[in-house]
């Protein structure tokens, strides 16, 4: 079972978060399943739907560093790493880091950058490193990415890369409110912000010992097949042209994982992968030119899948 001190602290973070994003109970879950994964998010959505706000929220409930990078098209790869600066003092150059060097990065809007910019985050949202002048630099742990995005047929949008995509954990989206939950929103809001009420509860060493935890949530063979004929159906599925990778087959088996934990389980059920399927796939598949123009979604395409694959009990 996972520590019980722990268990209470991430209840108790998800507990403020929804006083400031309200009715999104199942989002947070996945939020929470990449975090504790050590995975990274991307929340796409139309603007003002709350993405920014709960990426600060999240921020704000944890005891790390956090910094924010607002993406445009005049953004460079430096502005991210870092880059060298000339000191007239003494004649040496000396190493100025990025915001990229932080426990959670929040990268607003990121496809308003260009592509060569997006690339700068391929390395360190995989190794959790990055290159610069010839120097390998560690980033601290946790590290944690949340990228919103908004819809590409958005003016001054570009599409993220097919290899940088499949960095990303889950795809969230958050959605308007319900009526009672808009409600709240403006009745939370009218005298002061939720935001200024939120007080760091876990700190990165309680991260990093949860994710040690996550790794050790057992899973019976039955599931690990489960999750193979998954990932093997999206690349022979006629409609779609590039399937899930392995990466893909690893992030999910660890997010189901953690979503284990966060039920207080220390095993793996199938209802902990079936949840994720659609948010750590769907982003993955690269549908056919066919299937566009037919209007085929890849979440459909999964649907379809999963009915066709026996669910094991």
């Amino acid at each position: 079972m996972p520590e019980q001190q722990l268990f209470e602290k991430v209840q108790a973070v998800k507990t403020q978060l929804n006083t400031v994003i309200r009715g999104k109970e199942a989002v947070l879950e996945l939020l929470f399943a990449a975090l504790l994964a050590d995975g990274h998010v991307l929340m796409e959505d139309v603007p003002g739907t709350g993405k920014t706000t709960l990426a600060k929220a999240l921020a704000l409930s944890l005891s790390a560093e956090f910094s924010r990078i607002q993406f445009t098209p005049d953004l460079l790869p430096a502005d991210i790493l870092g880059s060298s600066i000339y000191s007239p003092k003494d004649g040496t150059f000396f190493f100025r880091r990025g915001p990229i060097f932080t426990n959670l990065l929040l990268a607003d809007e990121i496809n308003r950058a260009s592509p060569r910019t997006q690339s700068a985050l391929l390395e360190a949202m995989n190794e959790r490193q990055v290159s610069i002048e010839g120097r390998e630099i560690a980033l601290t742990r946790p590290f944690l990415v949340i990228a919103t995005q908004n819809p590409i047929e958005y003016y001054g949008t570009y599409p993220l890369p097919e290899a940088q995509l499949d960095r990303f954990a889950v795809r969230l989206s958050l959605g308007y409110p319900d009526e009672v939950s808009e409600l709240q929103i403006l009745r939370d809001r009218r005298q002061s912000d939720p935001l200024e009420k939120l007080r760091p509860v876990l700190t990165c060493d309680d991260i990093r010992r949860i994710q040690e935890d996550v790794r050790k949530v057992e899973m019976e063979d039955s599931l690990v097949e489960y999750m193979m004929t998954l990932i093997r159906a999206t690349r022979e599925a006629p409609e779609i042209r590039l399937g899930a990778s392995p990466r893909a087959l690893l992030t999910l088996s660890r997010c189901a994982q953690a979503a284990a934990w966060l039920n207080n389980r220390d095993f793996l059920k199938p209802d902990d992968i079936l949840t994720l399927i659609e948010p750590v796939l769907a982003h993955r598949l690269v549908l056919t030119l066919e299937s566009k123009h037919a209007g085929i979604s890849a979440s459909s395409v999964l649907e379809g899948i999963v009915k066709k694959i026996r669910i094991p009990v």
